[in-house]
This record gives C-alpha cells, structure tokens and sequence, in this order.
C-alpha cells in the first residue's frame, strides 16, 4: 500500500520525544487478520537507525520500521482510573517496599539495593526510585557487585505503565542483556468495599501479630527461614489471618497485611485446595480490611503476577484495578 503525502503529514514524531508517552499507526504486518493498521500505545524508548522502539503499559517491547508508519503523535499519560484510590507511581513503589523490607539495605543514589539472603526476588533487588547518579553501565555494574558480594544473582525491579515509570531503564537492560524472569502488578482500590464484603460476625478469622507454626504451614513458601520471618513480620504495623482447619490440619486459609499511612498492603493470601471457592479468601481479606480501618487506612494495595488468573478474579470483585506493571530483570551474568 502506497502511503500519500496527506497521510504522511500526520505523523507528528520524531527521535527528539523518546521518553515520551506517544500512540502511532503502522501499516499492519501479514499476519495482522487482513486489518491495514495497527495502532500501538505506551512510551517510546528509542529511535535509532530507522527502527523505533515502544513499551507497552504490561512491558512487551514493539520494534516498528519507520517506513510502516502511517501517523503518529505524543499522547498525555493515561487517564485517572474510574475507580480506585488515586496515587503516584513513586508513592506506590516505596510504600510497597515497606510493606515487603529486607533485611539489609544500602542507597545508590536515589536507587536502593536491597538483600534477604534470597527470599523472594522483591527484597533481594535493586529498586530504582530515581537518578542513581551515575551512568546506566556504572550503576548496573554496582548492583551486580553488590550482590555478588553477599552470593546472590543481581536483579533490578523495574516499572511500567504509569506516569514516571521505568520504560527507558527496561530497555537499557534489555540491551545489555538482562533478562526478564517475572511480570506481575501492583492493583490499588478502596478498603471500605473488601471490609464490607462479609459479615463480620460469621467470619471466623483469627487475627495475630506474628506468624506462627500453623500459619507457616499453609505458607506456600516451605522451609522459612529467620530471615523470612524477619522479612515477613517487617513493616509499619503487620497483621496475620487465619483460618482455622479441622482439627489436626493446618489452617484453612491464611493472610497477611501491613499498615502503612493510609495503605493497607495485602500478601500471601493462600487457601488449602480442598476448601476453595468457599469465600474463604474474601473472609480473610476483609477481616484484614476491617482492621486497617481502624487504624486510619483507607486504601488498599496489592501485588499480582498476571497469570494468576483465580487470584485477579478475586481482586477484581474486590473493586481492586491495575495500576503498572513491575517486571525483574536478572543479570546476565546472575
């Protein structure tokens, strides 16, 4: 298909808005279901030699030939969402590491690196919250010593899909050959809703500051460690539910949730597959609720990998919705 000179004068970009949130049509591609365009969404991360490179909001990269472009423009940052607390990137990302310490931390300019002695990736990865205040191959050598230090594989925590995300860092490490092992997001909503969801006086819910030996038994993750524990139990104010099992067995279903400010973020809620589709999980999750409540909170966070799909459901019915994306990036010489 020839592209005329009027279709040609709406593309509106050139390399000068990399970094900026921009939508462009291309010309579609074989396989495209006999559709002409493609229209592509999110944040433009490169322009070199002919070829343009986008980060969608969920963090798939899309290579675009120049030559196939039909119109294109910079686009605002996407619209408040319908429903949900508003809140910034920034603000999520440090509330969320509160709620989920390590247990030794140390500054890289505005990055933190943090380490857990290999529990869970969230608290064994360098966290970008700013300018490290050096160069992207200094900074990321830094990080990968680091951790080879304390014999752990580097991992940097990276964002998409909200304003002031991390799409130019994800494609720096995508370039020096970093590799994506994890997606998941971080959903936001309302408390008041999860609270009300169930009756609080037929929810047998056993609410505790600590963990303890049945509630570690129904923890997905076997064998905790101190160090688990301490990441487990660390935060603002921390909360365990529990469901009790029958007698003799571990707990039916389990929760845990940290109070931050007006944050509540919920984790580890894990039901025993024989006693699912009870509402047990909303059981524990509004239980959870009541009492940030009542410690002054009133918004809820919480994170998902995207292909939990019984989870999201869940979340979903909640009045919980996506806000970005995260994504960790392991080094390559992890």
């Amino acid at each position: 298909m020839e592209i005329s000179a009027e279709t040609r004068s709406a593309l509106h970009l050139n390399g000068s808005e990399v970094g900026k949130r921009v939508s462009v049509r291309r010309l579609a591609e074989d396989g495209d279901a006999g559709a002409k365009f493609t229209d592509t969404v999110g944040v433009l991360t490169s322009w070199n030699d002919g070829v343009l490179s986008i980060t969608r909001r969920d963090g798939e990269r899309v290579r675009i030939d120049e030559s196939a472009l039909v119109a294109g423009k910079v686009v605002p940052p996407e619209p408040a969402r319908r429903r949900g607390p508003a809140a910034s990137y920034r603000e999520l990302a440090r509330v969320a590491a509160r709620g989920w310490p390590p247990v030794e931390s140390e500054p890289l300019g505005e990055w933190v690196l943090r380490a857990a002695a290999g529990f869970t990736r969230r608290a064994n990865s360098a966290l970008p919250t700013g300018d490290p205040g050096v160069g992207a191959d200094e900074a990321l050598d830094a990080v990968s010593a680091w951790y080879a230090e304390r014999g752990l594989p580097a991992y940097v925590q990276a964002s998409t899909g909200a304003e002031g995300t991390d799409e130019l860092l994800c494609a720096a490490l995508e370039e020096r050959g970093w590799v994506r092992e994890v997606t998941a997001e971080l959903w936001t909503g309302g408390l008041a809703p999860v609270a009300d969801a169930v009756d609080p006086d037929t929810a047998a819910v056993v609410l505790s500051r600590h963990t303890d030996e049945a509630w570690l038994a129904r923890y997905r993750r076997k064998g905790v460690t101190e160090v688990a524990r301490r990441v487990l139990e660390g935060g603002p104010s921390v909360w365990f539910a529990t469901v009790p099992g029958r007698e003799g067995e571990p707990p039916a279903a389990i929760g845990r949730c940290v109070v931050d400010g007006r944050w509540a973020g919920f984790a580890a809620v894990e039901v025993a597959p024989e006693r699912r589709r009870e509402g047990l999980a909303t059981r524990v999750m509004a239980a959870l609720a009541g009492q940030a409540l009542k410690e002054g909170a009133s918004a809820g966070w919480l994170q998902v990998e995207t292909d939990n799909t019984g989870a999201r459901r869940l979340y979903d019915a909640l009045g919980f919705t996506a806000h970005h994306a995260y994504h960790h990036y392991r080094s390559p010489e992890a």
